[in-house]
């Protein structure tokens, strides 16, 4: 192929990412028709979303964002981790374009940043110490029993507990998912609220932890999975959530997620985001 015929490749190329864009508005349109990448935050969050020994994104949100996203042209894609409880902060100061890493779509959030169509549905659960001695499956359990909940700063868990009675004496707040289960395994806490995908991978690797059934939690501990957006992207999520009706349960997509433990139990149904900021 010759150089010129290289260079006209480009520019075709630049073209197409254009006119992709023309009729988008907002910042992240922007970016992309100037070149630039688009910016990815998420969370070190097992199964989740995490980076690998190269600093690649991983994780099942992690991997259908990137799916969506290849599958709307765009392959220009920078990711970077910070805290869990700087993910919505970094996303309204224009940090990131995009934050992942398994936001489950709450009313509370829905006032503070825009999120797709659900791609996700998932419950919670708790880590015990093996054998669970405190007999915890509930936080009413936790609630009864005077037992202390380790959380993360910024989980929807704490909301939940605060619901079922729980006051900030039963409540521990910690960094992240590491931070809640040094603190189970020293006593310092008695549970540590999670989803179930973390609760599982912490009791598959730790012999001395237990994962509780997250079918013991109430119906509207059941949450969905969305991708976080700001309000001025609109647009853009308008386009991404076209995408996220063609790609969400295909199998290019469920390849892509099964060795995270993603099933078609996990899809998210009929559920639009609207109804779930209404209603969790």
């Amino acid at each position: 192929m010759t150089s010129r015929s290289t260079k006209t490749l480009i520019a075709a190329g630049v073209l197409l990412a254009t006119s992709a864009v023309s009729a988008i508005a907002g910042p992240l349109a922007d970016r992309i028709a100037a070149g630039e990448p688009i910016r990815i935050g998420f969370s070190n969050v097992p199964i989740w979303g995490y980076p690998d020994e190269n600093g690649d994104a991983k994780g099942f949100v992690n991997e259908i964002a990137l799916g969506i996203l290849a599958e709307m042209g765009y392959t220009n894609i920078e990711t970077s981790v910070t805290d869990w409880g700087g993910l919505i902060p970094g996303l309204q100061a224009n940090r990131y374009d995009i934050i992942t890493g398994g936001l489950y779509i709450l009313n509370s959030r829905c006032q503070n940043i825009a999120f797709s169509e659900p791609i996700a549905t998932a419950g919670d659960a708790f880590i015990v110490p093996a054998g669970n001695p405190k007999g915890i499956q509930t936080f009413k359990d936790i609630l009864n029993s005077g037992a202390i909940m380790v959380t993360g700063a910024g989980y929807n868990t704490i909301e939940s507990a605060k619901k079922e009675g729980l006051g900030d004496d039963q409540i521990m707040q910690v960094p992240g998912p590491s931070e809640m289960l040094a603190a189970v395994k020293a006593g310092r806490a008695d549970a540590g609220g999670m989803t179930y995908f973390e609760a599982n991978h912490f009791a598959e690797t730790n012999d001395d932890i237990d994962v509780t059934d997250p079918a013991a939690l109430p119906d509207w501990t059941q949450n969905y999975v969305g991708i976080g957006f700001r309000f001025e992207d609109a647009d853009f999520m308008a386009e991404f959530n076209k995408a996220v009706a063609s790609y969400v349960g295909t199998d290019a997509m469920m390849e892509s997620v099964a060795e995270y433990g993603y099933t078609t139990s996990n899809l998210p149904g009929d559920k639009t985001a609207e109804w779930v900021c209404a209603n969790r």
